[in-house]
């Protein structure tokens, strides 16, 4: 298990330069209030001076500490290592600098932090550093800035915010420990570092307590009931600590004489608890709990990097490679369009939708749905009125009685009736063509993602399809326009599926006869209301006709004669029109399908080739759009982070685990 922090370490420097937010690796979090202590602490967990010191806020970035385990020099000699030193250590941000002088590690981390801050501000921006010495044990720990509460200098004034939301970010982690560092001369219950703690666990399963300054606390009192664990539980423990005064720091006191006077302290006051307090039970109690904590999280953190390694993979395909022959990857990319295209209206395509109907098989509804159902819903005799019917036969037969109904009136009005079939048959044609227009917006988004890559060629498809889809929308409307003209070039009264005006004129003479004596007054010379009544639309003969005033119709009763002819007319034309309709209704999509849909499908791909298969525009075609290319080289580095992580995780046997 000792091989468990090392391989953390190795994974945490192959996610830095991509972020390690998508990986949350176990590590533990040093949190406490200004002046709490911290760094007293993890100076003693390495035994050397090191961190900057100060008022105020000296930690003003967090800093990621790497402490590894290393045999000692004179062991190291015999295997020829070239680092001539006992310890030493080296930042991410100095590659190939090593730092055996600790001095210089304070000094160069109170210059870096200032690279990045303002006059005592903070950065979230973390500082790499990695110590390696026989004496330590392989830790990694990050310290916070502590937490303040009043802004000093220029501090903005939401520095309070700002480190708390700092702080939270990495206790957030659900794979990180939390080492909260706490005064023994302040109340316990009071603890900044112990509230925000509880705010992100609750139960305190991953918090560990370090009680600081035990040798602070007023005379006649101790903090032994807190070390028990009486006045706050922690689960996984609290452990006293006896920090390093100023005095000791003046004098230049060195760690391990501090440790001896430690643990003689102990020994003193807290017996009963001596074996189970100091900085070195510290450091052993924190090795311990990062291992077993890395091995609790190790399957999670295995499953997470190979689900992240195929999404990643997947990213990275569908961004494609750079370009390099310009002809043939501008025809793959029509080629792979006009195929796509095709496929949407034939109902073969990969993507399919789920959500609306699309491509084919909106048409098909379109076609037997939308434009079939309008049709039955128009009634043949719509807007005829008997008085219509009436008037034209009076019109077709001129100054002389007619004894038959003459044709011409039915052929007038029919006419009439079939020239409303014309346009919803030009909206069928509207609602086809916007459908391909949609296909060319579905093929972009779904089926063609190469083609995102390079927004000209992108748009200069789409202005090619759809060019040419308007060029064939009014030559479709012109074909169905001429559909519904020939029908009205020539009322066929031949036609198998007429039925014969003379078996119409009889059929509703015998419903008349059976009616009663209705057919017996058609056959007389006169009726009552032919003698009386006027004819519709030429008003009163008993009153003077004025040539210049409007006549008004009046109303009165159909003689029999009369809706014996409104009722042969209107079975002719219900029966006609019936034909036509059902003509109509199956032309009008072939015509639709031949001159529109199947001629865009066939001449689509030679289209794009010819308009822009162009030696001056393949460069301009396809260049890259900015956001792809750093897209694509964020992705390959991530891709690339992922599979290394994979191999170093990898090495863990399942012995390591136990």
């Amino acid at each position: 298990m000792e091989t468990l922090i090392p391989i953390i370490n190795r994974l945490q420097e192959v996610f830095l330069t991509v972020g390690a937010e998508i990986i949350q690796l176990p590590q533990i979090v040093v949190v406490g209030s200004q002046s709490s202590g911290k760094s007293s602490v993890l100076e003693s967990l390495v035994g050397r001076d090191f961190l900057p010191r100060g008022s105020g806020i000296v930690t003003r970035r967090p800093l990621v500490l790497q402490l590894v385990n290393v045999p000692p020099l004179e062991e190291r000699r015999k295997q020829d290592n070239g680092i001539k030193a006992e310890e030493w250590g080296t930042f991410l941000h100095c590659k190939n600098q090593i730092f055996t002088d600790f001095n210089e590690i304070r000094k160069e981390i109170e210059e870096e932090t200032d690279r990045s801050t303002n006059n005592k501000g903070i950065s979230k921006e973390p500082i790499y550093l990695k110590i390696y010495s026989p004496n330590v044990l392989s830790l990694t720990l990050v310290d916070l800035p502590g937490i303040t509460k009043v802004p000093v200098g220029d501090q903005p004034e939401d520095i309070e915010i700002q480190v708390q939301e700092m702080i939270l970010s990495y206790i957030s982690n659900p794979n990180s420990l939390i080492l909260c560092v706490s005064p023994a001369n302040s109340d316990l219950a009071t603890s900044d570092a112990l509230k925000l703690a509880r705010e992100v666990d609750a139960d305190g399963r991953r918090t560990l307590l370090v009680v600081s300054k035990l040798d602070l606390m007023d005379a006649g009192t101790d903090a032994l009931e807190v070390l028990l664990g009486r006045v706050i539980p922690v689960r996984l423990g609290i452990i006293g600590v006896v920090n390093r005064s100023q005095h000791d720091l003046n004098t230049q006191k060195s760690l391990s004489d501090s440790c001896k006077d430690e643990q003689a302290f102990l020994q003193r006051h807290y017996p009963s608890l001596a074996s189970r307090c100091g900085s070195r039970y510290l450091a052993r109690t924190l090795s311990r709990l990062l291992m077993h904590h890395i091995r609790d999280c190790l399957p999670e953190l295995k499953t997470r990097v190979t689900v992240l390694t195929a999404q990643y993979q997947s990213r990275l395909n569908s961004y494609g490679q750079p370009v390099e022959d310009h002809s043939a990857t501008l025809l793959q990319i029509v080629t792979k369009f006009a195929s796509d295209y095709c496929s949407t209206i034939e109902g073969t395509a990969r993507h399919i939708q789920t959500s609306e109907l699309c491509g084919g098989a909106r048409m098909c509804y379109i076609f037997h749905e939308t434009f079939g159902r309008t049709l039955q819903s128009i009634d043949p005799l719509g807007g005829l009125t008997e008085l219509d019917i009436l008037t034209a036969i009076r019109n077709a037969t001129g100054p002389r009685p007619a004894l038959f109904v003459p044709e011409v009136s039915f052929e007038l009005l029919v006419k009439k009736q079939i020239k409303r079939l014309e346009e919803p048959s030009l909206r069928c044609v509207e609602l086809v063509h916007e459908e391909l227009q949609r296909i060319i917006q579905h093929c972009s988004s779904y089926s063609t993602q190469e083609l995102l890559r390079f927004p000209k060629l992108h748009d200069s498809i789409v202005e090619v399809v759809t060019s040419l889809l308007r060029k064939r929308l009014p030559i479709t409307n012109e074909m169905v326009h001429n559909l519904v003209a020939i029908e009205l070039a020539y009322i066929n009264t031949k036609h198998p599926d007429f039925t014969d005006a003379a078996q119409v004129s009889a059929s509703v003479n015998s419903q008349q006869a059976e009616a009663g004596d209705g057919g017996k007054r058609w056959k007389n010379e006169k009726m009552p209301s032919e003698e009386k009544g006027p004819m519709p639309g030429f008003g009163s003969p008993s009153k003077a006709i004025n040539l210049l005033d409007t006549a008004v119709p009046v109303s009165r009763k159909l003689s029999s004669r009369e809706q014996r002819d409104c009722e042969v007319i209107q079975r002719l034309i219900k029966c006609y029109f019936l034909i036509v309709r059902k003509s109509i209704q199956d032309s009008v999509p072939k015509t639709v399908m031949h001159f529109l849909v199947n001629f865009v499908k066939e001449h689509l791909q030679s289209e794009l080739v010819g308009q822009l298969y162009k030696q001056p525009l393949l460069q301009e075609l396809l260049i890259e759009s900015q956001e792809t290319a750093q897209q694509r080289t964020e992705v390959a580095h991530m891709l690339e982070a992922l599979k290394k992580a994979s191999n170093i995780i990898s090495e863990i046997r399942e012995t390591h685990l136990w």
